[in-house]
């Protein structure tokens, strides 16, 4: 029984899209063309959401300027290409991989490599130095040793 409370909770918990019944296309194909759209387009008040499943007035904005290029005639690149050119860069979800995003992309990598190759080279240096590495102590510290043990 329990199993069967947390399964219908979590299936309660999958997020489901805003779009409100006002917005949706009489045409299927066009709407199903503008949700495509919309999933992958930011919502710019929520941040980490689509606008297909923001609530917020900006996103709703967006859904309906993307419905409305479609309905002109524009193809999916178009509309996109629209609304990046209105609203920049940041409001795809995932971004381009050209310009400046592309460094950005190769930064983390690149930052993880650097750090490898200077672990690597730490490491490397510290096992060949010439340092004796054993422990034993001289007369004046064993007997320094044993007077502070001894109090």
């Amino acid at each position: 029984m329990k199993r069967v409370l947390a399964l219908i909770l979590c299936l309660m918990a999958t997020p489901l899209a805003a779009v409100q019944p006002d917005e949706i296309l009489d045409d299927p194909l066009l709407e199903e063309r503008a949700r495509d759209i919309s999933a992958g387009l930011r919502c710019l008040v929520c941040r980490n959401e689509s606008i297909d499943e923001s609530d917020a007035d900006l996103a709703r904005d967006l859904r309906l300027l993307v419905r409305e290029r479609l309905v002109a005639g524009d193809s999916n690149e178009e509309a996109v290409a629209f609304i990046v050119d209105r609203y920049g860069e940041y409001v795809l979800l995932n971004p381009r991989l050209t310009g400046s995003n592309l460094v950005l992309w190769l930064a983390g990598p690149a930052m993880l490599l650097l750090a490898g190759g200077l672990g690597w080279a730490y490491i490397r240096r510290r096992s060949a130095s010439d340092v004796p590495h054993d422990s034993a102590l001289s007369e004046a510290e064993e007997a320094r040793l044993k007077e502070i043990l001894d109090k």
